[in-house]
C-alpha cells in the first residue's frame, strides 16, 4: 500500500512539474489565441512581404522584434491617406486592426504555435497625419483592442502612438511591436 501511494504522490508531482514547464500552453491550459482568432472570424493572411532591405521580425532571445506593417488587404491594397484630412477616425481604427492581423500573421509564421506568445511588450503605432490631427491614440486602439480579444491580459501592452507627416505608399498607419515568447 504504501509503495502504491509513494508511486502515485511521486507520479503527480512530476506531472504538475511537466504541466507547469509546458512552453507551449503556458500557465493557462485554456490559453488558446487561435481559437480566440477562429471565434472573432478572422482568418490569418500569409504574411505581407517586407518592400525593402528588411525582415519581417527578428528574435533575439525571448524577445521578437517584429518591423513595421500597414494596413494591407489580402489583395494587396492599403488603407491610405491622412488622418484628419481624408481618412475619418473610423477607418483609421480599422486599418490599425488589419495592421494587427498582418502582424500576428508574421508571429504565426515565426513561431508556429500563437500559444508561444508570453505576452505583448510594446507597440509603436504610426499614423499618417494632418498636422493638426491630434487623436492617434484612438486610431491605433484597433490595433491594441484586438491584441487584447486575441490574448487576454497578455495583450496589455506599453504603447507610442504619434502622429507621422508621411508613412511609407501613403499608408494610413504602421505599427510595429515586441513580443516575449515561450522558449
Amino acid at each position: 500500500m504504501r509503495k502504491s501511494l509513494l508511486h502515485t504522490t511521486t507520479y503527480l508531482l512530476l506531472l504538475a512539474i511537466c504541466l507547469s514547464c509546458n512552453p507551449v500552453a503556458g500557465p493557462e491550459a485554456d490559453y488558446n489565441p487561435e481559437a480566440k482568432l477562429e471565434a472573432l472570424k478572422i482568418l490569418l493572411p500569409a504574411p505581407p512581404q517586407p518592400v525593402a532591405n528588411y525582415v519581417n521580425g527578428v528574435r533575439a532571445g525571448n524577445l521578437i522584434f517584429l518591423a513595421g506593417k500597414g494596413p494591407k488587404r489580402a489583395d494587396g491594397t492599403e488603407i491610405t491617406g491622412k488622418l484628419g484630412q481624408d481618412v475619418t477616425i473610423e477607418e483609421g481604427y480599422e486599418g490599425a486592426r488589419l495592421t494587427a492581423i498582418n502582424q500576428l500573421s508574421v508571429l504565426k509564421e515565426m513561431l508556429g504555435d500563437l500559444r508561444k506568445v508570453k505576452r505583448i511588450v510594446k507597440v509603436l503605432g504610426m499614423v499618417n497625419s494632418d498636422p493638426n490631427f491630434i487623436d492617434q491614440p484612438k486610431v491605433i486602439n484597433g490595433f491594441s483592442d484586438l491584441m487584447v480579444e486575441v490574448f487576454g491580459e497578455r495583450g496589455r501592452h506599453a504603447r507610442a502612438a504619434v502622429g507621422m507627416a508621411s508613412l511609407p505608399r501613403g499608408q494610413a498607419v504602421e505599427i510595429e511591436l515586441v513580443v516575449e515568447v515561450y522558449d
